[in-house]
């Protein structure tokens, strides 16, 4: 008798017959672990049952039925005992009583975490079901950096639930699609598990589209009814060619699956013919040398397509995917794609990281494979720890989930594999992320290049580094790894608030002493009170919510006044205007509105968020803040010859060929460049030119403008404010 069968006798009659699958899972258990880890295995069983016992699934059978499925699902794999005892037991904590310390006693503590990382949060209360999703996904990946065994579990749970996902609604049938679809799937395909990726794709697809499903499936079945025979005599050809060049191999049709065909006619905007009269072969070997030797058989049989060839033997993909794949042009030119690989390249094609977490004398046998799916995770943690909302974390993190595409090179010959798309400074910050930040240009096989620019498969690159260089916040805007864009926010984050700081000490040293005090005068017991009674954590939070506008200076520095102090009258004196020379970086902000340039007489605001915010004393946009005089802040112009401003001038011209270039070419001679320019036509005689200029001072402008009015065709010429604010100038006149 197997140990199957011997095991099933063991457990009580009544129990078994409430276990729906358990006879399979104990036969796929015992074809390749000992007796005495398929009887653990018996005894997770039996503690499921109890502990789900009454409990019902939507299809009607008892619960028991979906983990002891699952598990089977990781059997299938040649898994570990205690991940097979953790699929069986995946959902105890969750909906039943029993606590994990009583797992950790009965299955051991691995079990106990394994169990704990899967255990879904449907009894916390999120705000959406945007939110519960995403936070779902960050425990998950938090939990399988520790133990990549969790990912396992749950991607059998889920490949169980979309093969029952018909007895669910269809609104809800559709939201768990579209999220197997996106998340699901792509990390099975990240660590290898090919054959599950692909079942879940296809009933992802079956729920998603049913009809869409059922036409391309019939349409299918009858290509594939008309491709069997010529199949055959591809592979006849194939292998004979192999045998005659004593090259031993196994070569297969390789099916297509519904939903890869279905997103290559999306794709490509293909009809369905142009997609399934693509052949599919593979070729099977002994060695890693063989797979080069059939290359070149196959393709002396059929000629390959330029350009169709993809070596993953001498670059593996980052799940450790290993193939050599070409496309031949069959008989009649039709296109046969081949896909050559050892016995053990396909095992990890198929089970992915899963080969590789075989039952070793009850130890976990671990390789390149792991690490690279660990380095991946390890670069999720990063990215949680930096913050920001469990939405944001979901959103970088699918970045990273798909295969990647591009293979660049370092200087000395590294690789690096990246997303299509990625960019000279995704490379940077690839690198290290100090690497990144300090980036200012870079060397794409060893020509200048842009930091912006798109890298291809093969390119060299080398990052040029500047000390005191930092990140510019347009970065975020084309950068596509979820590492760079991370590293990019928390950079500028941390920057803000050390400018928010600074800027919040010298505002409030400013209103102290109209007081004739400074910030060394007041009474450290005063300070604490005040911090304390603002609600802040430290001096620095309370400098840092004043630099940012939303503390007013002027309250705080009378609240910081000793006792019997008088809040004002004849002694106080007026603060001294702040200093602005436009190098004040992310916290001080000249306005877009009326353009402040040096020389100006401006005002400034305290905005909530965003700093100070100056305008000129003439703009119409600061009619509203005249009524708050609390938040305006008295600054005066610092010498800065060297920074630049913009400015806008209007400049009324006849309608006329070459008008513009000689009013440009005049604004050059001036010494100041054109930020922008726009024609507006008043009439069909004549036109206003407006142009943003670059110019250092009001003298400078002044110069320019000079130079305009001798032209002898400019009928005017005026500063003016930007276009919102000059339609609400004209609206009030």
């Amino acid at each position: 008798m197997d140990p199957a069968s011997l095991l099933l006798g063991l457990l009580p009659g009544a129990r078994r017959a409430s276990t729906p699958g358990f006879n399979e899972l104990l036969s796929a258990c015992a074809a390749y672990l000992p007796p005495e880890q398929v009887e653990r295995v018996r005894e997770a069983a039996e503690f499921g049952a109890s502990a789900h016992q009454g409990q019902k699934r939507l299809t009607g059978e008892p619960y028991i039925s979906h983990p002891v499925a699952a598990a089977t699902i990781l059997a299938g794999l040649h898994l570990d005992t205690d991940t097979l005892i953790a699929a069986i037991l995946h959902d105890v904590i969750e909906d039943t009583p029993t606590p994990k310390d009583q797992l950790a006693q009965r299955f051991g503590a691995d079990v106990a975490e394994i169990v704990d990382g899967v255990t879904k949060l449907d009894q916390i209360k999120f705000k959406s079901r945007e939110e519960a999703q995403a936070e779902n996904f960050r425990k998950m990946l938090l939990a399988i950096v520790r133990d990549l065994r969790v990912v396992l579990v749950k991607l059998a749970d889920r490949t169980h639930n979309m093969r029952t996902i018909g007895a669910m609604a269809p609104v809800r049938r559709r939201a768990i699609a579209r999220e197997t679809l996106d998340i699901y799937a792509p990390i099975a395909e990240r660590l290898g598990l090919y054959a599950m990726k692909l079942e879940l794709e296809d009933l992802g697809f079956k729920a998603l589209h049913p009809q869409r499903y059922r036409v391309l499936e019939q349409a299918v079945k009858r290509a594939r009814g008309n491709q069997n025979q010529f199949l055959k005599k591809i592979e006849s050809q194939l292998q004979a060619g192999l045998m005659k060049n004593e090259v031993t191999a196994r070569v297969s049709a390789r099916e297509k699956h519904l939903y890869s065909i279905y997103r290559k006619m999306k794709r490509k905007s293909t009809t369905l013919s142009d997609i399934v009269d693509v052949y599919g072969l593979r070729v099977i070997v002994d060695k890693g040398d063989t797979c080069y030797r059939a290359l070149g058989v196959v393709h002396s049989i059929f000629k390959p397509m330029p350009g169709r060839f993809k070596d993953y033997i001498a670059i593996p993909r980052v799940n450790g995917y290993q193939s050599l794949h070409t496309t031949l042009f069959g008989p009649n030119g039709v296109p046969i794609e081949v896909q050559i690989r050892t016995e053990d390249m396909e095992r990890v094609a198929q089970a992915g990281i899963a080969a590789h977490w075989r039952y070793k004398s009850g130890d976990l046998a671990g390789d390149s494979q792991q690490e690279r799916a660990r380095e991946w995770l390890s670069r999720l943690m990063e990215l949680q720890e930096g913050g920001g909302t469990s939405e944001e974390f979901l959103e970088s993190v699918k970045v990273d989930l798909f295969p990647d595409k591009t293979y660049v090179f370092t200087p000395k010959g590294s690789i690096l594999r990246l997303p299509a798309g990625a960019t000279v400074v995704d490379f940077a910050y690839a690198v290290h992320t100090d690497i990144g930040n300090r980036c200012v240009a870079a060397k794409v096989d060893r020509r200048l290049t842009p930091l912006r620019s798109v890298l291809h498969n093969g390119q060299t690159v080398e990052i040029i580094t500047a000390k005191g260089a930092m990140p510019n916040p347009s970065w975020v805007n084309f950068v596509v790894t979820a590492k760079a864009r991370n590293a990019i926010r928390q950079y500028l984050k941390g920057l803000r608030r050390t400018e928010a700081i600074a800027l919040g000490k010298r505002l409030l040293n400013q209103s102290l002493s109209e007081f004739h005090l400074q910030l060394e005068d007041v009474p450290p017991a005063q300070m604490q009170a005040t911090i304390g009674e603002f609600g802040m954590r430290d001096l620095d939070d309370l400098f840092e919510r004043i630099g940012l506008g939303e503390r007013l200076a002027a309250l705080v520095a009378r609240r910081l006044l000793p006792p019997g102090e008088p809040a004002g009258g004849d002694e106080a004196v007026q603060p001294g205007a702040m200093a602005i020379a436009g190098t004040e970086g992310l916290l001080v902000t000249y306005a877009r509105c009326c353009f402040p340039i040096p020389n100006d007489p401006v005002i400034a605001f305290l905005s909530s968020g965003r700093g100070i915010v100056v305008h000129r004393d003439v703009c119409v946009n600061v009619e509203d803040y005249r009524k708050h005089p609390e938040k305006w802040l008295p600054v005066s112009w610092q010498n800065s010859p060297e920074r630049v401003f913009t400015s806008q001038i209007r400049v009324d011209v006849p309608n006329r060929m070459g008008i513009l270039a000689q009013v440009a070419s005049t604004i050059s001679a001036a010494n100041a460049n054109i930020e922008r320019v726009s024609v507006e036509e008043r009439e069909s005689t004549s036109s206003v030119l407006e142009f943003d200029l670059r110019v250092h001072d009001r003298k400078h402008l002044a110069n320019i403008l000079r130079h305009i009015r001798r032209m002898p065709d400019v009928v005017r010429v005026t500063r003016t404010l930007a276009a919102h604010a000059r339609k609400r100038s004209e609206d009030k006149s």
